[in-house]
């Protein structure tokens, strides 16, 4: 088995191009946590609405059934 020779340059190279991808994994997270963050605050905001129509009807009901 031939053995390979790393030079300077070419640890320089390997490592620049590790970071690079790393740099994109940490980007691709932060878009991923942007578009998380997102969707929770819509969903909470669409449960917030449900929950007060269910609350307004129960209440509705109650006041139409003592009627």
């Amino acid at each position: 088995m031939e053995r390979v020779a790393w030079t300077d340059e070419r640890l320089d190279d390997l490592s620049a191009r590790m970071d690079a991808g790393f740099d994109r994994v940490d980007r691709d997270i932060r878009d991923l946590r942007s578009e998380m963050h997102a969707g929770f605050a819509e969903m909470r905001s669409l449960m917030f609405r449900v929950g007060g129509g269910v609350i307004v009807s129960v209440l509705a009901a109650a006041v139409l059934q003592s009627t």
